[in-house]
């Protein structure tokens, strides 16, 4: 290889290094980017860009971080978090799992099925796992527990339903992905549906097989007789979290708004429940304030340490070192995405998704482009893969955030058991939406192709 891939190839082996050193990724990456570009004009070689090889590359880092910051696409993610944080207080959650558990307890099962279908509902209006996943534990863990349910069970469910909000739309992930793809985030958010729905339909399958098999571990709970009541609170409980879903995606899927208008109605929608709810305070609206800020801050200070760090990749040729290694897999088109999904699986026990979204999709993607793959089906699978990274240790967040708020019975091997059924689940839900590929693209045909 020539002297400038030796560079590239060095420059993505320190930085998989330099993430166990618990380091800033955003400095890590920053600093690969300026210490890569000084060697390489010391060894004087060429860089893949036409200005050659001197300081001035600087300046194009600095124009490539200007663009990222212009992007209007972006604004939609500090509005989509500002949505979650306010959702989270406003005490709909706790509603759904009342009423939910009203109806559904009586069922072997009921209860884990209520918390999988309110991890759908908070999937679909928060997009943020942290909350989602701890929510869901300090509401359904407790009455799970005390109902008699199997810890590992338990735990396992509340970790894998509150992942699903980095992948249902609208998707601080998605969005990103978008960016990074040039891609339409409204394609995105529609191909994402399906597939992230059919993970929650396997979730409750699968939870109805314990119930079957091994009902020991899923008993019925002690519940209030059902009557119109028990249904009127339930209707009285989704209609608010569902008529912020259609506001938001009802209005990308029909044209109404762009994916960032939709995310200010989203977050103004928030505000209004939270307020009708009585659920916030000024006091409290600050700390949603500062907390939307500092989530927004850490995301873009990753953000432009991967914009300098992809550039210099790119210009010392990893892109098409990447392209060349890949091609030269001895397998089909189908193998080499294949093999690609596989290393995005594996690499995700160890890198946080937001690495791998700046990082190694960009260099993937020309790739799977090349071979005449659909790029929205793709990308959805790559979503996919990574929502799986939640669950998979050591760097599982969703693990971590559980273990946060879980009572002291619930360890973190409880949490790693409950979680493995969940995990295969998840692969059998990329397998299938491998293998049908209208399960991604049949929606945006629907919204942007007119069937």
């Amino acid at each position: 290889m020539p002297a400038n891939e030796w560079l590239a190839l060095a420059m993505f082996v320190a930085f998989i290094l330099l993430v166990f050193t618990g380091f800033p990724v955003a400095w890590v990456l920053g600093g690969l980017a300026v210490q890569f570009t000084a060697i390489a004009i010391v060894m004087e070689v060429d860089f893949n860009v036409a200005i050659g090889v001197d300081w001035s590359y600087a300046s194009l880092t600095v124009e490539r971080i200007w663009n990222t910051m212009e992007n209007w696409v972006m604004v939609a993610l500090p509005m989509f978090i500002l949505m979650g944080l306010l959702l989270d207080r406003s005490g709909i959650a706790r509603d759904l799992m009342t009423s939910f558990a009203r109806l559904l307890g009586s069922m072997r099962g009921g209860l884990a099925i209520s918390v999988t279908l309110i991890g759908l509902l908070l999937a679909a209006s928060t997009g943020i796992v942290a909350s989602s996943v701890m929510l869901l534990a300090l509401l359904g863990l407790p009455v799970m527990l005390k109902a008699g349910y199997d810890r590992s069970l338990a735990a396992g469910t509340v970790t894998a339903v509150g992942t699903l909000g980095i992948l249902i739309p609208p998707s601080i992930m998605l969005v990103m992905m978008a960016d990074r793809m040039a891609m339409s985030v409204g394609d995105l958010f529609l191909g994402a549906l399906f597939p992230g729905l059919l993970l929650g339909a396997l979730y409750m399958l699968y939870i109805v097989g314990v119930g079957i098999f091994s009902p020991h571990k899923v008993p019925a709970a002690q519940h209030e007789p059902l009557d119109f009541a028990a249904f009127a609170e339930l209707i009285k409980a989704i209609i608010p979290p569902a008529a912020l879903i259609l506001a938001v995606l009802g209005s990308i899927f029909f044209g109404w708004a762009t994916p960032t208008e939709a995310a200010g109605v989203g977050a103004f929608g928030a505000l209004l429940l939270a307020l009708y709810k009585r659920a916030i305070s000024m006091s409290g609206m600050r700390e949603v304030l500062e907390e939307t800020t500092r989530s927004t801050a850490f995301i873009f200070a990753i953000m432009l340490g991967a914009t300098a760090y992809s550039l210099v990749l790119r210009g010392l040729g990893g892109d098409e070192l990447i392209e060349r290694a890949l091609m030269g897999l001895p397998f089909s088109p189908t193998g080499i995405i294949i093999a690609i999904l596989v290393a995005t699986f594996i690499l995700g026990f160890f890198l946080d998704w937001i690495e791998l979204t700046l990082i190694i999709l960009p260099l993937v993607a020309p790739v799977v482009i090349k071979l005449g793959f659909d790029p929205v089906w793709f990308t959805v699978l790559f979503a996919v893969c990574l929502q799986t990274s939640f669950l998979t240790p050591p760097v599982g967040f969703s693990i971590f955030y559980m273990k946060g708020v879980a009572p002291p019975e619930v360890d973190t091997g409880v949490i790693y058991r409950g979680v493995i059924p969940f995990i295969l689940l998840q692969l059998a839900g990329l397998a299938a939406t491998f293998y049908w590929e209208p399960i991604v693209t049949w929606l945006p045909a629907q919204a942007y192709g007119g069937g």
